[in-house]
């Protein structure tokens, strides 16, 4: 669960962050509740994020995955969708959140792929789609983030490269 694994981020991507001496998989990571369950993001673009998520230590009291669980690995993977379309200068603040849960997973890995549904200039909105091991639809989600400005102090808890 705590092992480190390399993004894959577009090159101009890369090189936006890297003139701002920014660290993007610090950036662009699961955040410390993420990393706790375990969610790791496998690919990001602001036209696709893909992220995967252990259903071990993240169930219910019947053994099925968590609902909530489902909805930070939705949220999670939007949130990095949204920041990518904002770009450096905008901070993305999910406003609105919802799932709705297809079926339960007792085990294995769940996969999430978020896509845009509405990439504007103050708002993203993201459909996320959670899977299981076998491709079958577990929970279906959409996330929309309000972009706002940066504004000084907002990267004082992100770690930056150096």
């Amino acid at each position: 669960m705590g092992e480190q694994h390399q993004v894959k981020f577009p090159q101009e991507v890369i090189d936006e962050y890297a003139t701002l001496g920014v660290d993007l998989p610090a950036l662009f990571s699961a955040g410390h509740l993420g990393t706790r369950m375990g969610v790791q993001i496998v690919e990001a673009s602001a036209d696709r994020v893909v992220g995967t998520m252990p259903v071990e230590g993240n169930t219910q009291p019947y053994g099925l995955l968590h609902g909530g669980a489902s909805a930070v690995l939705a949220e999670t993977l939007g949130s990095v969708g949204s920041m990518l379309h904002g770009g450096s200068s905008k901070i993305a603040v999910g406003v609105d959140l919802n799932c709705t849960h297809h079926r339960g997973v007792r085990s294995g890995l769940v996969t999430g792929v978020a896509t845009p549904v509405h990439q504007g200039r103050s708002t993203a909105t993201y459909e996320i789609v959670i899977s299981d091991e076998d491709g079958r639809r577990v929970c279906t989600a959409r996330l929309t983030c309000l972009l706002r400005d940066v504004r000084p102090g907002d990267g004082e808890h992100i770690r930056t490269a150096g």
